[in-house]
């Protein structure tokens, strides 16, 4: 859903492309097999790094590996695109200001109490790393607010939509926290989400 989302923005080809959180570079990939003109793919895993680079290098592509925290790799740097798909999926019992893990599998999905911790950070700094006319591009779920994603990318003075959304039944993880979700009106009574793509473009 995001790469179809990112493939489907005027100026891919040619552009300059930051993904934030890569894991496996699906979504770098996609943009460098698409003419980006170049891909820089940021984690925290070298694990992730590694597999992305080996991804691109299996599709007859080149992505830029980057190992650091969101932005921290490239601060200097601007870029036509950012994408990112950031963990966002609210903990069932984790205080406000309770830390993220740092390492395993959970830190790929797990984004504080209300989802957000990632979320908030990347929509705070991203207008910086954006060119005139630059765009970013956010994975996220109607559980961690969408309102508060569009504010906040247009407090930053981008101007903000939705583009793309699907609705269907909550994934794993969450299914299993349903109650928690629910009991914090997260979720209907129904176990289902809506994912949006949320998009910021720079003016």
């Amino acid at each position: 859903m995001l790469a179809d989302a990112l493939l489907a923005q005027d100026g891919l080809r040619g552009g300059d492309v930051l993904e934030l959180g890569t894991g496996s570079g699906a979504i770098a990939v996609s943009a460098a097999r698409a003419g980006a003109r170049s891909v820089t793919a940021v984690d925290v895993s070298r694990r992730a790094l590694l597999c992305a680079w080996v991804n691109a290098r299996l599709n007859g592509t080149t992505v830029q590996p980057r190992r650091g925290d969101l932005f921290a790799p490239v601060r200097d740097r601007r870029f036509d695109f950012v994408v990112s798909n950031p963990p966002y999926l609210p903990a069932p019992d984790a205080p406000d200001d309770g830390e993220l893990p740092a390492r395993g599998a959970a830190r790929a999905w797990e984004g504080g109490a209300d989802g957000r911790r990632i979320l908030e950070r990347i929509c705070e700094q991203v207008a910086d790393h954006l060119r005139p006319g630059g765009t970013v591009l956010l994975m996220q779920s109607s559980v961690n607010g969408l309102e508060r994603t569009l504010e906040a990318l247009e407090a930053g003075g981008l101007r903000a939509d939705v583009a793309a959304r699907r609705r269907g039944p909550l994934g794993p993880i969450l299914a299993s926290r349903a109650d928690s979700l629910r009991e914090r009106g997260l979720i209907g009574e129904r176990d289902e989400e809506e994912l949006y793509v949320v998009r910021g473009r720079r003016l």
